[in-house]
């Protein structure tokens, strides 16, 4: 991990002089790649040759026009989990591929891959060893299931993992149908929790000065995300049912349908219940024995619920945000995009970034900011979202390439 001088830090990420190889694609691995770029690692994307990562092709309708055809594959699923990352392409089925591969691994303080367990054994760029020749690299892989155990060489994809590990069983509506999350929950926690995970292996190298290979998977993460849902299972029998946007032990807490649209609010303690029946013009409720402590309440859910849709039918949204701005009870509306990329404290923590881009038709790409802020050290972007190759050339330098080998290299498909 290289070093740098005091005088330096003050502008650099936390994690400014590692050096990462990210040899995935889609979702779950990229994600956690660009959390550590974000704070300052130099990630190295490896790329398959003409074609890139699936997600360049993955767009919505009426989104081609919007990228210019000169700059090759490019989208917006690719640009969301790619930012500050160098792109290279390699075959990595020659053995010149491999090679170059090999080169970059020797210099890296860690390897990511998502490619189904013993894959990359099979290819000679496994753990085992890539290790020998850098013992210091930290090798992260994420499948769908685990190196292990009957369901490992399945291929891991987010809204199956979701089912088997009982996400869908969960999500939807009382007596309805599961319903898919909106957005990748599965692969991006999955790639949280690698992200944590490399670090960690970074602190414990610190101490011994060796590597070592970390690995999750998507059903693992999920079964994890589980947790009190999960253990009230394991340790109580109960059955866990799809609520809504119901609170399974909390009642009232609830999408609530407004005039014109929805409210979501709750009462976790039996202080707010009463602040939140005061403020709704329902002080009878609070001494109600149906209603008087929260284990009551989710006992009578249904006769609670009911109640409180028919007073927010009454008042818009609006209104009754005006109305609980003046209180400390949880509430919130349900934004469209439009609305929460609006919303004043999108813009208060600076949450959308402008990069210029030449891939795009305007010049210019608005990419969501990081979630996290630090004190002292940066996280900002410093990179686009790169086009396929972008950096081949360049990487190549690095490792002692001629221009006229490169060429060579490029002219056989190897780059």
């Amino acid at each position: 991990m290289q070093k740098n001088s005091p005088g330096e830090r003050n502008n650099l990420g936390a994690l400014t002089g590692l050096k990462i190889l990210d040899i995935s694609r889609v979702l779950a691995a990229p994600f956690c790649t660009q959390i550590l770029a974000d704070y300052g690692a130099d990630v190295i994307k490896v790329e398959t040759v003409g074609k890139g990562d699936d997600t360049r092709h993955w767009m919505m309708p009426g989104e081609p026009e919007k990228w210019k055809k000169s700059a090759g594959p490019m989208s917006n699923y690719f640009s969301a989990v790619n930012r500050n990352k160098r792109s290279i392409t390699l075959d990595l089925k020659q053995r010149e591929g491999k090679e170059i591969l090999r080169k970059l691994a020797r210099n890296a303080d860690v390897l990511i891959e998502n490619f189904k367990p013993g894959t990359m054994d099979r290819l000679g760029l496994g753990y085992e060893s890539l290790q020998k020749e850098n013992p210091r690299l930290i090798y992260a892989s994420i499948s769908g299931y685990g190196s292990t155990g009957p369901y490992a060489s399945r291929g891991g994809y987010d809204p199956i993992a979701a089912a088997e590990a009982g996400l869908l069983h969960i999500t939807g509506e009382k007596d309805g149908p599961p319903v898919r999350t909106g957005i990748g929950m599965v692969d991006m926690a999955t790639g949280l929790y690698l992200h944590g995970a490399i670090l960690a292996a970074v602190y414990a190298r610190e101490r011994d000065g060796t590597g070592q290979r970390v690995e999750t998977s998507l059903f693992e993460t999920q079964l994890s995300l589980l947790t009190n849902v999960g253990l009230s299972w394991l340790n109580l029998g109960i059955e866990a049912q799809r609520w809504g946007c119901q609170h399974p032990s909390i009642a009232p807490y609830d999408a609530f349908q407004t005039k014109d649209a929805y409210l979501v609010c709750g009462a976790t303690n039996d202080a707010q219940f009463a602040a939140l029946c005061r403020l709704l013009g329902l002080d009878k409720l609070i001494k109600d024995e149906r209603f008087v402590t929260n284990p009551k309440r989710v006992e009578n859910r249904h006769l609670l619920g009911p109640i409180f849709n028919k007073v927010f039918l009454n008042r818009t949204t609006k209104e009754w945000v005006s109305v609980f701005e003046k209180t400390d009870l949880p509430f919130g509306p349900i934004n469209n995009m439009k609305r929460a990329f609006e919303h004043p404290q999108t813009v208060a923590r600076d949450m959308i970034s402008n990069v210029k881009l030449d891939a795009v038709e305007s010049g210019e790409l608005r990419l969501i900011g990081p979630a996290v802020k630090f004190s002292r050290t940066r996280t900002n972007l410093k990179r686009a979202p790169p086009r396929l190759g972008e950096h081949t050339s360049e990487l190549l330098g690095e490792l002692g390439v001629e221009k006229q080998q490169a060429a060579e290299l490029k002219k056989k498909r190897i780059v």
